[in-house]
């Protein structure tokens, strides 16, 4: 049931579009600004979305405004910008990837100004963005996330409601602790398979049904196996942002961490000998690692068997 609420939505990117588009469908007024991406803003007041020309405006128009920005140093700008135009009784949701401790900083900013926060990251794909099935993890109060369900349904097929402020964003690292984990790992395999004689497309023939295959995997694997940018749209950039907060999350925890730190480095490095670039995705890690092993992992090669 569509609740009485006028949203406001800041960066309707790669997942920001479908998010915002699937808003419009369930009925809500929708305000957005421009960034980089002119399509993307364009498409969304083509369907009923009202373009604003500042933080400012959005933030007067709108009862709850979502942030999907690229990084916390980010949100917490936008969040600055907003503030002093923000009323009591407003909701800023963060869909970011973001540190926990940046979380709580502007979450307690927005309380003494009577402004409630709840983080809600995401997990899944622009593609899962664009047909509102993505999920949802939530760190909020009780009551903030009950008037958040109607419009998070909007565009999520599976919301929880995780715990406290923060929660979520200290969930979603260790979700993607997890999916970066297996990038990492089946990044390896295949730089060791090719080395051995095993093409990417007999290493597929084995695990893909296994139990070892999975919507990562498979999401993950058409780079490798056809040469599908668009398959796995996360960048290499993100994934070693995110993997750094991680390692600040455990530091402040004292968890020791080598696996994450491990894979911290890896995609670091895959950044810093090639891989930064805004379209550079996490599939594109075997042909990075198969690079500094001594071979050629790029899509549509030669296999070694041949």
């Amino acid at each position: 049931m569509m609740s009485d609420e006028t949203v406001g939505f800041v960066g309707v990117g790669l997942m920001g579009h479908g998010m915002a588009k699937n808003i419009l469908h369930a009925g809500y007024p929708l305000f957005i600004i421009a960034n980089r991406n002119r399509k993307s803003v364009d498409s969304l007041v083509e369907i009923g979305a009202t373009e604003v020309k500042s933080l400012s405006e959005l933030a007067e128009k709108s009862s709850v405004v979502f942030i999907c920005a690229p990084a916390s140093p980010d949100v917490e700008q936008i969040v600055k910008d907003m503030l002093p135009f923000l009323k009591p009784g407003n909701v800023v949701v963060d869909c970011t990837t973001a540190d926990p401790t940046s979380t709580m900083k502007v979450a307690a900013q927005l309380q003494l100004a009577g402004i409630d926060f709840a983080d809600a990251p995401l997990g899944g794909t622009p593609v899962q963005a664009e047909a509102g099935e993505l999920h949802a993890m939530v760190g909020a109060k009780d009551a903030v996330f009950a008037r958040l369900i109607p419009v998070i349904s909007a565009w999520a097929g599976k919301t929880v409601h995780i715990g406290k402020i923060g929660d979520g964003h200290r969930m979603k690292l260790l979700n993607n602790f997890l999916s970066l984990g297996y990038a990492g790992i089946y990044s390896e395999a295949l730089a060791l398979s090719q080395k051995v004689g095993l093409s990417p497309e007999k290493f597929d023939s084995v695990i893909r049904g296994s139990r070892m295959d999975c919507g990562f995997y498979q999401t993950f694997m058409g780079y490798a196996l056809e040469g599908d940018r668009e398959a796995h749209k996360f960048t290499l950039k993100n994934a070693a942002k995110d993997m750094t907060y991680l390692a600040s999350m455990a530091n402040a925890a004292q968890v020791a961490n080598p696996i994450g730190n491990e894979i911290k480095n890896a995609f670091v490095r895959a950044v810093n000998t090639g891989g930064d670039g805004p379209e550079d995705y996490v599939p594109m890690l075997p042909e990075i690692v198969g690079k500094q092993n001594g071979v050629d992992l790029r899509p549509n090669t030669k296999n070694l068997e041949d």
